[in-house]
């Protein structure tokens, strides 16, 4: 679970005349990751692909064009079928001839709506002008000029001009058209046009027509209906075949996916014309099968071997080649089993007693490795990036912390029903989007979270109703186990969450820098994780146990230790840790203490082994503050479901100072002087709108759902983008590099189509 499955690499070799069966074999097991040939054994060329694949890639290009068309998705396929050669051959060839027949006529028919479309576009001008089309052209004495413009600058530029003689303007609602003589001695065509070019005016073409502009744009528009009627006449035909043809096409393609995959596979092989070589990754536990499902198809005329296994040691490199036995399935030989190289006895190494040869020296792609409900928190590593084979997987811490962080930052047990059912609905109904359905997992296991720390803190939707119905009416306490501190009553909360926030941090990146420690100590040596991760630990534990103890007593804000006292809002006992000194710094006169000595100790070790980090030593206090956003959100949502239903319930107070409390009306708003929950109304913060007319309360509803929506969304932005940073930025940077590669097998996963 917090190592990638291990994988094995693995060889298949044999003779050119198994090659098909053998890929056959393969591509039905869908468990090799195959390396690509890199052409580097003399003597062998990447293999050339099958008979038969060009034809089947230039068949799912046309089906894939096919499916484009008609507009195909995944529910559209029903039951799943055989395809056989001689369907593909016949009922492929009609379904093409009538569906770009079809699409033909679809793409004409648009071609012209949109011709008419741009008509009725360049007629709109001359409909508000009014002036028949025949009267706007056709003149040998008069120029004409039909635009839009501002008719005044217009006619002062016509006036101006010498070469119009007389003129004439008609307007229309946002239309001029311009009826000009040319002076005499003026060349005809050009005068109109010269006069108008320093006026506010734009040319339009005059459309070729004739009569009532009003009729033209109607004969159009009858033709546009026209068109659009046999659109969708179109439309249905192609809807009409869309149905018969859907499951057929998309077996199809799938069909044909599989044909191509293994008709081109041996251009990742290495082959000479007698022999092949395949090799790739595989699961290790998957070996055995693996091999025995081969010489069932083919018997000896392969050999399948698994060439190494890729562990995890102290090499200092990305992982370790431990060569395996040459057949794992005999005595001595099983999957597991310890060879010379992680110390085994020297008996059990290859029979050959030679060292492998791999076309290349490929990294394992990864697989996480884990169980179900972990599973959907997966997305939020690979968001980053996919886990390289030798690092730990993160997912289970985060799936351990993400949703604590979101579920402690909310904390509402309404908020927690709604995000909980939106996650369930991604979950259910997004099976063919692995993204959506893994979101909506971290989204319900969020949703829970919130739900049970709103029981705690006994909030639904930010009412105090649970708190007063189920820990004071049934259990019995005052209050409920734990609040967030709002009121002037409850600061000591608010401040205690300060310090929770805080722990928190020293918590989460302990866990951070601890699974660098393991991972460079396997990876290298115990120097390289002291250096690189245990001066880190020593660092901050040292510094911030210096904070919580004695030493700083006086200093130090009071409620650091108080917080888990005995009288405190979480009475854990704990009221800081004593002052370990160990003399006093003289010049100063203050006590030099063990965890401060802890503090230097990583320090020099940090500088020793690695110098350039040096500089960021204060991470360990920058970083650790960090987590304090987890108190400021929780109090931030908190405030904001307070004012919303502040707005609509309304709120009084009872005592004053700093033992004032904060209800809200939900009966009724009592009066000041009178008794409330045992004591005294001092103030009425704001009668509520629920409280006030009719009016106000329909404006008080309003706010009451727009208000929550908008809390709701905010959660995701503000306490899940909060809890995504501190896994990110805070944890996954003590040890998390990424770049795996993702397992890819060769085969195909059937959905349309079945052999049976």
């Amino acid at each position: 679970m917090l190592r990638p499955e291990r994988m094995s690499k693995v060889s298949v070799t044999g003779s050119s005349a198994v090659m098909e069966a053998v890929i056959d074999t393969v591509h039905g097991l869908n468990l090799l990751h195959v390396t690509e040939y890199d052409g580097s054994w003399e003597g062998f060329e990447p293999g050339d692909p099958a008979s038969g694949a060009e034809e089947s890639s230039e068949r799912l290009v046309t089906v894939r064009a096919l499916e484009s068309i008609l507009g195909l998705d995944a529910e559209d396929a029903g039951p799943t079928r055989i395809v056989t050669d001689d369907a593909l051959d016949e009922e492929l060839a009609e379904i093409r001839t009538r569906v770009n027949d079809l699409d033909d006529r679809r793409q004409d028919l648009e071609s012209q709506i949109r011709s008419i479309d741009d008509d009725l576009e360049s007629i709109e001008p001359f409909v508000d002008l009014g002036i028949d089309l025949d009267l706007l052209s056709g003149y040998d004495t008069l120029e004409v000029a039909v635009g839009t413009g501002d008719r005044e600058t217009v006619e002062r530029a016509l006036g101006d001009a010498a070469a119009i003689e007389t003129y004439q303007v008609f307007a229309g609602d946002d239309t001029l058209c311009v009826f000009a003589r040319p002076a005499a001695e003026t060349d005809a065509g050009d005068a109109l046009n010269d006069a108008l070019v320093g006026a506010e005016f734009t040319a339009l073409d005059v459309p070729d027509g004739e009569g009532s502009p009003g009729e033209y744009a109607a004969e159009l528009e009858h033709e546009r209906d026209r068109l659009e009627s046999d659109l969708d006449t179109v439309d249905a035909e192609l809807e009409s075949e869309k149905t018969d043809a859907a499951g057929f096409l998309l077996a199809a393609e799938e069909k044909l996916s599989i044909d191509v995959q293994r008709t081109e596979a041996p251009l990742s092989f290495a082959t000479t014309d007698n022999a092949f070589v395949a090799e790739g990754w595989i699961p290790s536990e998957e070996y055995l099968d693996f091999e025995a499902a081969i010489e069932d198809a083919v018997g000896d005329r392969v050999e399948v071997e698994e060439l190494e296994r890729a562990r995890f040691s102290a090499d200092g490199t990305d992982h370790v080649r431990e060569d395996v036995p040459a057949d794992p399935g005999k005595p001595g030989g099983e999957v597991g089993s310890p060879t010379a190289a992680d110390g085994g006895s020297t008996d059990d190494a290859r029979a050959d007693g030679g060292t492998p040869v791999v076309m290349d020296d490929d990294e394992p792609p990864t697989v996480q490795d884990n169980p179900g409900v972990v599973k959907p928190f997966e997305v939020l590593v690979q968001a980053v990036s996919r886990p390289s084979y030798r690092e730990f997987d993160p997912t289970v811490v985060i799936f351990l912390t993400f949703p604590a962080f979101f579920g402690f930052m909310i904390g509402d047990l309404g908020y927690g029903i709604i995000y909980t059912a939106i996650g369930y609905f991604l979950y259910t109904n997004f099976e063919d989007s692995p993204a959506f359905r893994s979101m909506g997992g971290v989204t319900i296991a969020a949703g829970i979270f919130t739900a049970v720390f709103g029981v705690l803190y006994g909030e639904l939707f930010g009412l105090h109703v649970i708190s007063t119905y189920l820990w004071e009416g049934v259990v019995g306490l005052a209050h409920a186990p734990i609040e967030k501190g709002l009121s002037p009553a409850g600061i000591d909360w608010a401040r205690g969450w300060l310090v929770v926030s805080v722990l928190a941090g020293v918590f989460h990146l302990n866990i951070a820098w601890l699974v660098g420690f393991a991972d460079d100590y396997q990876l290298h040596d115990l120097k390289h994780a002291v250096y690189e991760n245990g001066s880190w630990l020593l660092m901050m534990n040292g510094l911030w146990v210096w904070v919580f103890s004695d030493a700083l007593r006086g200093t130090a804000p009071e409620f650091i230790y108080t917080t888990f006292s005995s009288e405190g809002v979480l009475p854990l006992g704990f009221a800081g840790f004593p002052a370990m000194e160990l003399f006093t710094i003289p010049v100063i006169n203050g006590p030099f203490t063990l965890p401060l000595l802890a503090f230097f100790i990583g320090l020099g070790l940090l500088i020793v082994g690695e110098p350039i980090e040096a500089v960021e030593f204060l991470n360990v206090l920058v970083n650790v503050l960090s987590y304090t956003r987890l108190a400021a959100v929780l109090l931030a949502k908190a405030g904001m479901a307070f004012t919303v239903n502040l707005m609509f319930f309304g709120v009084y107070v009872t005592e004053t100072g700093p033992d004032a409390e904060w209800h809200f009306g939900l009966g009724h708003m009592p009066e000041v002087g009178s008794m409330a929950h045992g004591h005294e109304v001092t103030e009425i913060m704001f009668g509520g709108l629920v409280h006030g007319s009719a009016a106000a309360m329909l404006v008080g509803l309003l706010v009451l759902v727009v208000g929550h929506l908008l809390v709701l969304a905010l959660g995701v932005t503000s306490a899940g983008l909060q809890s995504v940073r501190l896994e990110y930025v805070e944890f996954f940077n003590k040890f998390f590099d990424g770049g795996g590669r993702e397992y890819d097998p060769f085969g195909y996963d059937r959905r349309f189509t079945t052999e049976d």
